[in-house]
């Protein structure tokens, strides 16, 4: 399994010093890879990168899709993916990485809902005219400055320059993004969320019990995702939450259940995971308006 890496785990690989958890960083390519060529480790990062590349060459993979990059181009790549890249070239370059937590304290509360797009999943380099290059060069030169000074204000400083690039970003390529259209197609995470989903209940269906109430957060752990973005993906490409996916799932199965296995109410709600009866009840009649029992009656022949 590839565990999460976060900022800080950068920076103890490159030898940078940090004090407590790094949640926002900016850094030269060229400096934190002199060795060129250079090839990166396999790993999953839970962190937004924003990649400046003005002289360099190289290619970077996410999950299965080879994207080959060059001079004048940048490219953004968010958490939760397996990714890797190979640098053949790297004279001037910048990335730009933070976390979603310091998005949402800084930039936007509701970071995912006014730039859905940093849910995108497959988002290949961007060559840019050399105009268009230009405005990117002084926002990350500017954000680079900002981030070497000590300032009272440095994160809310960061947070409005980065309000700025996010803006830019949206402009130019990201205004008609349609995570809806992607969750129905290809986005990797709503399928390994769905295959997970189903996996879990397919055990209870065989008679395992659950050892504890199927949740968000353990879901998030399965996929090696924070829980609030495994939300934010799932909740913005499908249109349901996590919790009502696992609702919905669940009362499917205690309906099924009920109507074919022999199991009582009781021991269905423990297949379930709720270690208390009465709980399952109160969830089987909100959604059905039945009691379990009298769902069971009801659904089987007399």
């Amino acid at each position: 399994m590839i565990v999460p890496h976060t900022i800080s785990d950068l920076y103890q690989t490159i030898g940078l010093p940090s004090d407590g958890e790094v949640n926002f960083s900016v850094l030269s390519v060229p400096d934190i890879h002199p060795q060129i060529p250079f090839k990166s480790p396999v790993l999953r990062a839970d962190y937004f990168s924003f990649i400046l590349t003005k002289k360099g060459e190289g290619v970077y993979y996410l999950d299965d899709n080879r994207f080959p990059f060059g001079d004048g181009s940048f490219y953004f790549t968010n958490p939760g993916h397996i990714k890797s890249y190979e640098l053949a070239v790297s004279e001037e370059a910048y990335i730009i990485m933070t976390t979603e937590s310091f998005l949402r304290e800084n930039v936007h509360p509701e970071i995912y809902g006014e730039f859905p797009f940093l849910l995108a999943e497959i988002v290949p380099p961007h060559e840019q005219s050399p105009h268009d290059f230009e405005e990117y060069e002084q926002l990350f030169t500017q954000i680079l400055r900002e981030f070497n000074k000590e300032s009272t204000y440095k994160d809310k400083i960061l947070g409005n320059l980065m309000l700025v690039l996010l803006l830019k970003i949206k402009e130019k390529f990201w205004a008609d993004y349609n995570p809806i259209a992607e969750g129905k197609g290809n986005s990797r995470i709503v399928k390994s969320f769905k295959k997970s989903l189903e996996a879990e209940f397919k055990k209870i269906l065989k008679g395992g019990q659950s050892s504890i109430k199927l949740q968000a957060q353990y879901l998030a752990e399965q996929l090696n995702l924070h829980p609030n973005y495994l939300n934010a993906v799932i909740k913005s490409k499908t249109g349901r939450t996590v919790n009502d996916w696992i609702s919905k799932r669940t009362l499917s199965v205690a309906k099924s259940l009920l109507i074919d296995s022999t199991y009582s109410a009781k021991e269905i709600a423990y297949l379930l995971g709720y270690s208390e009866p009465t709980h399952f009840s109160r969830f089987f009649k909100k959604h059905t308006q039945l009691s379990p029992i009298a769902f069971r009656k009801s659904n089987r022949p007399a």
